[in-house]
């Protein structure tokens, strides 16, 4: 049973990302999450919990508590929290001068009052004008919330969102699931709060709003891009904890069939309309390509290869017949170290003998990559993402010649937003390396077209060395084969550091699960002393990159690369660790949800959202500022923190793009970048690349993750840790299964 238990917070025992330990002023010891601002920010207030109590094994009895109210004035939580310009002390002392009332009375009808504040100038009277106006329904809609038990969390989250919204609180009562479309708010918590409202169990909303939520997780959370519906009700159930009531999901499901927002396809596969639509869009777009003929471009193919200034093996040259015979779509891929971009170049010079420069674009996802293909052929090159925006107006491209690179990590959506631009007449070439972990979100493209043979594919499989003692090419091709390489011979760019625990398998047999689990974490920690000596050898060069502006050179000369955020050798733990070698003085910081963003800190951009934003030029002399979207995996610098205005700014060199953050933002928008996920770093390349490789992250350990990782290297790989987790990983071959709609059509 729930019990309630209110007191005063004394003493912060142990904090980590909104998670905290603390003792009450009378003496108890309590635990929870609490991510409303800093958990700093709570010592010494009075809050009303509500939980149960267990034994912690470090700590002795504690109260576990699900809920925390911080009774705390609400006008002082909004200005300070929600509207710009206000400060702590300055909230503070507003309040105790003019009391509540007044205070809200001055700022709804003779904010000018405000100026006889010392700190208070024209210029932060005119931010302060505008958020509170923003802001001021928000107080309504906390007067309709609260009740409900909405924390002050999900209050900010949901004002924010509607702040623009006509009758909030009417469209909310008619229909609390509204609330599943605001970033940050699933189905699990807009139920929660329609049913302490009131909804009935079988409403036809929650239904709806129920399948919506499991679609998307099956979809795009797992890459698929349609379900079976035994999946798909099975999942309701599990959600709704109902059985038998199949009756109430076809009926929401005919309603969504009726409304165009759902397909059934044959097979008894549901899809989303928006994937559905994306992947037949594809399947009929590379059918209808791969008839066309573009004609000829030389007469003597053999004489333009003799005459030109690479020199090509027998597959690569394939390619290039295939787009002199008349090809108007190629679908060019190869492995690591096969000559993808050698191939590409000739492509492109052949098509320049008809095309001028100017009608040929090459394109990629991320910004690197992008930058990796002008460099290599000499041709323009842009991101997906810039081209889009920048022909947002137009029916189409204006290229004779697309290629795309990196296909293999390009979703459908996507995909299909790109292929709808390029004109019907154009030559495509989509380069890809389907060894390469899939895309982030639904379907599976490259993989699927190579599996259902929807256009010309030439396959490049021959690895070119560049000499004797370079093996990450080698290294990767023989894990994407499921084959243990030769990774303990000595070669300038690749090295294994072998950090094993002694008898393992002996001692698995001797030891309780607490005494392994110790031994685990010692290892872990030596794994990571490792990679500090690691570091300490690149720090110089890495500083000396920084310290002459070279910010693009700073991101992305030194990475380590992990296959999860959690433990000890996951991201989070490893970029504390490496903030303190590679940024440990900074003038400025600051403190969120347990994490320290520092001024000159590495960070990445973790949502695809519209943010505030300038161009590198723009902002140097002070243009005025623009929305543009900026994407999940985007690498930059943290260069200016304004404590003022409580907001940080983030140069994005491979786009040139600076973007602000608010304060309350940094949680959910940015993380530091010293050490990435496997999943966060597709596309990119770095010179240095250092992976802790050990049992403890076994589970997600398969070739095409390791392969992904190895092949981010350019100049030198390090993998760290225990060679018995390297040769397991090496040998699970991963065959990457998802459902999708090209695969059904």
């Amino acid at each position: 049973m729930n019990e309630t238990l209110i007191g005063q917070i004394d003493k912060i025992l142990f904090e980590d990302d909104g998670f905290f330990i603390a003792v009450l002023k009378s003496g108890e010891k309590v635990s929870g999450t609490y991510h409303e601002s800093e958990v700093s920010h709570i010592k010494g207030s009075a809050v009303t919990l509500k939980g149960v109590w267990e034994e912690h094994k470090k700590y002795g009895k504690t109260f576990k508590f699900d809920s925390i109210k911080v009774n705390q004035n609400e006008l002082f939580f909004f200005l300070n929290k929600i509207v710009k310009g206000f400060t702590k002390k300055l909230s503070a002392e507003l309040i105790e001068h003019f009391g509540n009332e007044k205070l809200i009375d001055i700022l709804d009808n003779n904010i000018e009052r405000l100026l006889e504040f010392s700190g208070i100038k024209a210029k932060r009277l005119k931010k302060i004008q505008t958020s509170w106006k923003k802001f001021r329904f928000m107080r309504e809609l906390g007067e309709f919330l609260t009740p409900y038990d909405v924390s002050q969390a999900l209050l900010t989250i949901i004002a924010t969102a509607m702040k623009d919204v006509d009758e909030p609180r009417e469209k909310i009562k008619n229909n609390p699931y509204i609330l599943t479309s605001i970033n940050g708010i699933g189905f699990k918590r807009a139920d929660e709060l329609a049913l302490k409202m009131g909804v009935a169990k079988e409403d036809d909303n929650r239904i709806s709003s129920a399948m919506d939520y499991v679609l998307l997780n099956y979809c795009e959370q797992q890459g698929n891009s349609c379900v079976s519906k035994e999946i798909l009700f099975s999942g309701l159930n599990e959600l709704l904890s109902f059985e038998g009531k199949n009756h109430l999901y076809e009926a929401a499901l005919i309603e969504r069939v009726s409304e165009q927002s759902i397909v059934i396809m044959k097979n008894n596969r549901v899809s989303p309309a928006r994937l559905y639509d994306s992947e037949k869009f594809l399947y009929d777009d590379f059918k209808a390509r791969a008839k066309k003929e573009s004609g000829a471009f030389v007469k003597d193919l053999d004489e333009f290869l003799d005459s030109h200034e690479l020199k090509l093996g027998q597959q690569q040259k394939e390619a290039v017949l295939k787009i002199n015979e008349g090809v108007s779509l190629l679908f060019l891929v190869g492995y690591a170290g096969t000559g993808k971009s050698t191939t590409s170049k000739t492509i492109l010079d052949l098509l320049n003998t008809r095309y001028d420069k100017k009608e040929i674009m090459t394109c990629a996802l991320s910004g690197i990559a992008s930058q990796r293909i002008a460099d290599t052929t000499g041709y323009e090159s842009a991101t997906i993402q810039s081209l889009l925006v920048k022909f947002e107006d137009r029916d189409e491209f204006p290229y004779a010649v697309v290629l795309i690179d990196e296909a293999s990590m390009i979703n459908s959506s996507l995909f299909a937003r790109v292929m709808r631009k390029v004109s019907k007449k154009a030559v495509v070439i989509i380069v890809g390396d389907d060894a390469q972990l899939p895309p982030i979100g639904a379907g599976n493209v490259l993989s699927d077209v190579l599996t259902l043979e929807l256009a010309p594919i030439v396959k490049l499989t021959k690895i070119y060395r560049q000499s004797e003692d370079k093996a990450i090419t080698l290294i990767a091709n023989d894990i994407r084969k499921g084959i243990v390489p030769q990774y303990r011979d000595e070669y300038e760019d690749f090295e294994f550091i072998d950090v094993s625990m002694r008898n393992y398998y002996a001692l698995k047999n001797q030891l309780s699960q607490n005494e392994l689990q110790e031994m685990r974490e010692a290892n872990s920690n030596q794994i990571v002393s490792e990679i500090a000596h690691k570091v300490v050898e690149s720090i110089k060069k890495a500083r000396y990159r920084l310290s002459n502006k070279l910010i693009k050179e700073y991101l992305n000369y030194f990475q380590v690369i992990t296959p999860m955020k959690g433990g000890v050798l996951g991201a989070n733990n490893l970029n504390s660790v490496l903030q303190e070698y590679f940024n440990p003085n900074p003038k400025k910081s600051v403190k969120k949800g347990g994490v320290e963003f520092r001024l000159m800190d590495k960070v990445v951009h973790t949502k695809n959202e519209n943010m505030t934003s300038w161009s590198g030029e723009g902002f140097k002399s002070g243009e005025d500022s623009a929305h543009r979207r900026i994407f999940n995996g985007m690498s930059g610098l943290l260069f200016k923190i304004n404590e003022d205005d409580e907001q940080v700014f983030v140069f994005y060199p491979n786009e040139d793009v600076v973007v602000v953050y608010e304060y309350e933002e940094l949680r959910s928008h940015l993380m530091l970048s010293y050490a990435l996920t496997i999943h966060k770093v597709q596309g990119m390349e770095y010179d240095i690349v250092v992976i802790p490789i050990s049992f403890s992250h076994y589970i997600m350990h398969n070739t095409k993750l390791i392969y992904t990782a190895v092949t981010r290297a350019k100049h030198k790989c390090i993998l760290i840790g225990e060679s018995g987790a390297f040769e397991s990983a090496c040998k699970k071959l991963e065959v990457t299964r998802r459902d999708t709609v090209l695969l059904e059509l």
